[in-house]
Order: structure tokens, then C-alpha cells, then sequence
């Protein structure tokens, strides 16, 4: 047994030891039937406190060849039944002990090498020969070549053994956490991995954990071989990803824990099983299967733990990351990022686009991108049917207030709670009160945010944002005979606001809106809310002189449907 080579089932056996263990070994099918596949390449990410550590021993003491595990692994779920309830459409089925102890194990905790001093090449040859040294004392009659290249080292032992290997790697994304900026070197880390790994016949199985997904490079797509399993898509591993509900009932009744109390403070993760294969698939008809997906609720396990145990329900989460990392992020104010969390902390929703997000720590080009981040740093939940970000418990939501305590962030609550104000008035069909309002929000933002009706039309929609916590919001409405310029359709969560149609005149009156509305019949379109729509006129004047009583003073009239 060596330290990297074969390091053995005592780190996982800790775990075992410990007073609450929640098995999670049903892991190791799943990857059975991936070992020696083209899907052998796996990349696990998760946010820290969710166990990542913890399933790398795992699956170490299961392969290891010298471990001697079959006694541990046989009492826990991964030997309860042939059969894997949780994913019925899988095809394959092999005997939960069909890899026990079968090949050698590489385990490498990354955050060990790469250090802010230390450069990418010097990390990788430090890295490379310490595993190296623990070959040569595994096989010792076998001759390597060099003491500082991995590949052929593994090479030379396979050609006289014909042993193949696991690579299990922690922490693998070290390199873009500690050392940020440096771009040269975060390549020549894919760079090795690829040439490490992919098409290597002697690898019988991959898989990187850590808290980002790999990372993009453009065209630069050195592990375009690794299937990943993130916190936007952990697919078939979302019930390994952390504790389950039915797990943490289980933990509460055995201690006499408050479990509602619990939920509130740490669920909120909720992720959805595998994307289901063709359900036309010859193999699948034969056998009957129904292909379907699964969502999972999801809890944070290390606070779950503490809660459990010392029966203190508190925030845990700055026990490992304090809130300095997040206020990090959500400071950087791209498209109004501060007014979004302010939406978010107040139990709101947001859609955002994932897919310009590069995996890293420091490309950022929009709200989204930083939302994205957050999403992999557990800081947000992340709903991938409608692809909605939110705040996903109450432990979360003491970090973000954490965050937002200094005086920067005083603009950004004061515009949002003026936002709520215009909704509950417009609401209460109080024209004044929502015109009043909606000039001191056009104070907030600017007069040059007015310079003409698109601009107008802008303004207005940064005026309702609170209104995206409980609507759907349509610019540009096709009503059959024109476009409604602004509607607000309730979300399901919220049927009973009305629907609002709100159409914006400039230098012409709220009285010619409504008019406009009704002569277009623009609410025939929405005819399932008939009775609960709002029709709301808002008219701005910009050639009003600054010495006006007329001056950036808006008018707004609202009527029933």
C-alpha cells in the first residue's frame, strides 16, 4: 500500500467509524457499469461540504487491488440487490462486486501540489515522481524508465503485468482556483491530463471530482472525453450528490430532531435524475421499460450533520467558505447583478443563461456568468426545467445577507424595495400612487434613460423588476393586431396576481395607452386570465422643461379588462 498508489480503505473506513454515516456506496454500480466503456472518463463536481472527498475514498478502498474491502463493502447498500431500482431503464447489470479489488488505484488530492508559488511544470513533475516512487516499490522487478513521466510509467508496468489502472483525482480543479490568472498554465494542466488519459487503453476508469466543471477554451477542448455530472446536471449521480429527504427524516427521528426546522435551513438543492435514452431503443422496448427522469430534493450534508448531532441549527457554511468569497462575486455589478440579488434574497426566481459560462473564476462577461459560478459554489439553486436560479435555504440566505451589509448596497435595496412599492400600488390600481412612484425610480435611473420610447420602455421594466418573482414577463406582446409593449403573465406559483398589460406612451397621455389597448384588443390573446387582467397606460413627457411641474412627471391610468 503506498500513499498515492493503492493508498488502501482506511480513509473511507473513517468514515464509516463516524457516529453518522449515510451510505451512498449504491455510487459504485453506477460507475461498475462504466468501467472499461467509452463513458469511462467522469467528472463530478459539486460544491465543498457535499461529500466530494469523502465518495474519492470510496471508490479507492472499493478497486483497490490491496485493500482487502469485500468484508466493508459487502454489508452496505452497494451488496443489498442485483437489481438498481433507481434507474430501471439501465441495460447493464453487473454484480455489485464484479471491480472489487480488481485494479490499482492513483489517487492525487491536487490542492497537495499546486500552490500560489509553486509554478504549473514544477507541480506536475513533483506530482509525477511521487507517484512513481510508489510504483517502483509496488514492482519492483519491473523496469521504468523515467521518474518523471506518469504515462510511461504506467505503460511499462501494464506491458509486464497487464494490470490496468484507476485514476482517481481530487480536487482536480486546484489549478483555476489557486493560481486564477494564470491562463498558460491552466493549459498545460488539461494538456497533461489529456495526454494522460484519453485513448488510454490502460485507464479502465477516470473520474475527477471537484468544484468546477473543466474548463472551457473556446475551441480548446483538451477533456472533451469526460462526461460531466455538475450541479446544473448531475444526471444519474443526483441522488449521490448529497443527503436526500428521506435520509435526513431518517436522521431526525433517530436524534428527535425538529425535521421542518432542518429543511429550512439546509434543503433547497432540488436536481433532476438522467435525461432518459430513447424510449424507442430495441433493447429498452423488449424489456418493457418506461424511461423517466427523477428530481431530487437535495440537502447540504455537512450542515445536516452538525445540526443533527449538536441539535444547533445555525449557518455552518462559514465553516469552509466565508462570505468574503461571495460578496467577491455578487459586488461585480454586470447588468444590474445587485438588483437580481436583491430580487433573489427576497425568495425570487431568475432566469439566466448558462452556457457563456467558461468553468473558471475569473471570466466574466454578464450577470449570468456569475450567477453560473455561484450555481457550482452551492451559493444558489439551480432549476434546470426552467432554468431559474434561487436562494435555496435559509443558511444560504445568511450568506448572502453577510455579503451585503456594507454601504455599496444601499442603492441597489432602496431600488428594489421602490420596485415593490410600484407593484403593490399598480396592484391596488392606485394610478397616482404608481406614477408618483415611477418618478422617483426615473430619478434612480437617470434622464438619459428616457431619451426615447424604447428607452422608455426600459426604464419602466427596471421600475417593475420585483415583479419578476411572481411573472413571466413578455416584451414586445404579439396580440394578433399589434404589440402590447410590456406584458406580466402570473407564474403558477402566483395565479391568483393579475395578469398586466401595461402599454407606454411618449410625449402623448396614459388615457391614449388605454385607448390603444382596447381598439387592438390586445387582451383577446389572454383570454384564460379573462377577469384578473390589469390594463395599465403610462406616459412620460421628455420635452417638459426642467422648470416645469410637468418635469420628468409621468402619468398612468389603469383600468380593469
Amino acid at each position: 500500500m503506498g500513499v498515492y498508489l493503492n493508498p488502501g480503505k482506511e480513509a473511507y473506513q473513517t468514515a464509516l467509524n463516524s457516529e453518522i454515516f449515510v451510505d451512498k456506496t449504491g455510487m459504485l454500480r453506477k460507475l461498475n457499469n462504466l468501467v472499461n466503456t467509452n463513458q469511462k472518463y467522469v467528472s463530478v463536481s459539486r460544491p465543498r461540504r457535499f461529500g466530494k472527498s469523502m465518495a474519492a475514498d470510496m471508490i479507492c478502498a472499493y478497486y483497490d487491488r490491496e485493500a482487502g474491502s469485500r468484508e466493508m463493502f459487502s454489508a452496505l447498500k452497494v451488496a443489498e440487490t442485483e437489481a438498481d431500482d433507481s434507474a430501471k431503464w439501465e441495460i447493464k447489470k453487473r454484480p455489485w462486486d464484479a471491480y472489487l479489488g480488481s485494479f490499482d488505484v492513483i489517487r492525487v488530492v491536487m490542492t497537495r501540489f499546486f500552490k500560489r508559488n509553486t509554478t504549473v511544470d514544477e507541480s506536475l513533475k513533483n506530482m509525477q515522481q511521487l507517484i512513481i516512487r510508489d510504483f517502483r516499490k509496488s514492482y519492483p522487478a519491473v523496469e521504468i524508465l523515467n521518474d518523471e513521466n506518469l504515462l510511461q510509467t504506467i505503460d511499462d508496468v501494464y506491458s509486464e503485468i497487464n494490470r490496468q489502472a484507476i485514476i482517481v483525482i481530487d480536487e482536480w480543479d486546484a489549478v483555476f482556483r489557486v493560481r486564477k490568472d494564470d491562463a498558460e498554465g491552466q493549459t498545460e494542466y488539461l494538456d497533461f491530463l489529456r495526454d494522460l488519459l484519453k485513448d488510454n487503453s490502460k485507464i479502465a476508469l477516470a473520474y475527477m471530482t471537484g468544484i468546477l466543471p473543466i474548463k472551457k477554451y473556446g475551441e480548446h477542448s483538451a477533456l472533451n472525453m469526460f462526461t460531466e455530472y455538475s450541479m446544473m446536471a448531475p444526471m444519474q449521480f443526483a441522488e449521490f450528490t448529497g443527503f436526500e429527504e428521506d435520509e435526513v427524516r431518517e436522521l431526525c427521528r433517530n436524534y428527535g430532531r425538529d425535521y421542518d426546522r432542518i429543511r429550512e435551513w439546509y434543503d433547497g438543492y432540488n436536481v433532476s435524475d438522467i435525461i432518459p435514452p430513447d424510449p424507442n431503443h430495441e433493447m429498452l422496448k423488449e424489456k418493457g421499460v418506461s424511461p423517466s427522469a427523477k428530481r431530487y430534493a437535495l440537502y447540504s450534508p455537512l450542515s445536516v450533520v452538525n445540526a443533527v448531532m449538536t441539535g444547533y441549527i445555525k449557518n455552518y457554511w462559514n465553516k469552509t467558505e466565508t462570505y468574503e468569497a461571495l460578496a467577491e462575486y455578487i459586488r461585480m455589478d454586470y447588468d444590474g447583478l445587485k438588483d437580481a440579488v436583491a430580487l433573489l434574497m427576497d425568495g425570487g426566481r431568475l432566469k439566466i443563461d448558462t452556457s457563456t459560462y467558461q468553468n473558471d473564476m475569473t471570466t466574466f462577461n454578464g450577470r449570468d456568468d456569475v450567477f453560473s459560478l455561484l450555481i457550482h459554489l452551492g451559493y444558489l439553486g439551480y432549476d434546470d426545467e426552467n432554468g431559474e436560479v434561487f436562494i435555496p435555504n435559509r443558511e444560504i440566505l445568511d450568506e448572502f445577507r453577510a455579503s451585503t451589509k456594507s454601504g455599496e448596497w444601499v442603492s441597489a435595496f432602496k431600488s428594489y424595495e421602490l420596485s415593490q412599492e410600484i407593484l403593490c400600488a399598480t396592484w391596488e390600481e392606485n394610478a397616482d400612487r404608481v406614477a408618483e412612484l415611477l418618478e422617483k425610480a426615473h430619478d434612480y435611473a437617470g434622464n438619459m434613460t428616457y431619451n426615447d420610447e424604447a428607452a422608455l420602455s426600459y426604464g419602466i421594466q427596471l421600475a417593475y423588476y420585483a415583479a419578476q418573482k411572481y411573472y413571466t414577463i413578455i416584451p414586445e406582446f404579439d396580440s394578433g393586431k399589434g404589440y402590447a409593449d410590456v406584458v406580466y403573465i402570473p407564474s403558477p406559483k402566483y395565479s391568483d396576481k393579475p395578469v398586466l398589460l401595461v402599454e407606454l406612451k411618449y410625449n402623448k397621455d396614459a388615457d391614449t395607452a388605454i385607448a390603444q389597448i382596447k381598439r387592438r384588443e390586445y387582451p383577446a390573446r389572454l383570454e384564460h386570465y379573462k377577469g384578473n387582467i390589469l390594463l395599465v397606460g403610462i406616459d412620460y413627457d421628455k420635452e417638459a422643461r426642467s422648470d416645469s411641474p410637468y418635469f420628468k412627471h409621468h402619468r398612468c391610468k389603469i383600468e380593469h379588462a
